[in-house]
Order: structure tokens, then sequence, then C-alpha cells
């Protein structure tokens, strides 16, 4: 009676929280990707849209692998040598 939307229970902050962690680190990561791409590929008005404009990561996707034909083994890191090479 009379608790509105937030009478949820006290477990409701913890797991809005949880969700908006994984929703800014999705977009992070994507929006990282899309600016360093743009970036390095000397496109302005994509970069700036990028940093201006939050969309979830979605324009992010369209961008890095519609308009830019990258493959998701472009942004794999480099494995590191096991072993160090002695001359």
């Amino acid at each position: 009676m009379g608790q509105g939307m937030m009478g949820f229970g006290l477990s409701t902050p913890g797991f809005v929280g949880f969700w908006l962690i994984v929703i800014l680190a999705w977009s992070l990561a994507w929006k990282g990707l899309a600016l360093w791409r743009a970036a390095k590929r000397g496109e302005k008005i994509w970069f700036i849209v990028f940093l201006l404009v939050n969309t979830l990561g979605i324009l992010e996707i369209v961008y890095l692998f519609f308009v830019t034909g990258a493959k998701l083994s472009d942004f794999k890191l480099p494995s590191s040598p096991s072993e160090p090479k002695s001359e």
C-alpha cells in the first residue's frame, strides 16, 4: 500500500546497480574500440559522433563491423612470447 514503484524490496538497488555496471562496461568497451579505430583511420566526424552520442554500443558496433569491415579477430590482444629470445 502506497509503496509506489520503489516498493520492490531491499534487493532492488543491488540488482539495478549490477545491471548498470554491466551496461556501462558493455558500452565503454564498444565505444573505446570504435573511438580507437576511427582515430586510427583519421575519421574525425565518426570520432566526434562516438564521443558525444551514447547508443549503448549499437552505433559503435554498426560502424566497426559494417562501415569499416572489421572482424572480431581484428580486436584480439597480441599474444606475448612465451620465452624471451636471447642473443
